[in-house]
């Protein structure tokens, strides 16, 4: 995820354009993303990462490599107000409990990400979440949706920090 300098992942109006990653930024994602099995999303972060599913390929070289490994990786979305879902390598789980992302971490072969601040808040504040990675990027939203959940509480331990050429930086962080 990427977030405000704030902590904020989206504005009050629910804009996040202003972390749209350039090129390099974008480079930089695939190389973090792409050992990923599962994604976990809401409904929100399904209908905005949708594009990637018939991404049309000469856009950008980090575009098109995001698209490819996007379409390559299983994706569950957690909502109740999908009745279904028509995109590939997806399927639905209505109600997503911790119980049941310990099941689909547990199944995994390889890295299960849960993406998005309002189906990861159950997650996180629970302690089912080994790594937190974030891109932290120069703007002040002054308020909206927060990346982290109120009641939240953790130790952690930073493991990487990468400045990136856009001025925002890339953190990474397990729990101590």
């Amino acid at each position: 995820m990427s977030c405000s300098l704030d902590g904020y992942v989206a504005d009050a109006g629910g804009d996040f354009s202003w972390s749209a990653p350039d090129e390099a930024v974008h480079a930089f994602v695939n190389d973090r993303v792409r050992d990923v099995q599962t994604f976990v999303v809401g409904r929100n972060m399904f209908e905005t990462m949708r594009v990637w599913d018939t991404w049309p390929p000469g856009q950008s070289d980090a575009a098109d490599e995001f698209a490819e490994i996007w379409r390559g990786i299983d994706k569950i979305v957690c909502s109740d107000s999908l009745g279904a879902v028509d995109a590939p390598r997806t399927t639905l789980e209505p109600r997503l409990t911790t119980a049941r992302l310990a099941e689909i971490a547990a199944a995994a072969d390889g890295a299960v990400e849960v993406s998005g601040p309002t189906t990861a808040a159950d997650a996180l504040r629970a302690g089912l979440v080994d790594e937190m990675t974030v891109r932290v990027v120069p703007h002040v939203a002054g308020g909206g949706l927060r990346l982290l959940p109120d009641g939240m509480r953790a130790d952690l331990v930073r493991v990487e920090c990468v400045p990136l050429g856009d001025g925002s930086v890339f953190l990474r962080y397990t729990r101590s």
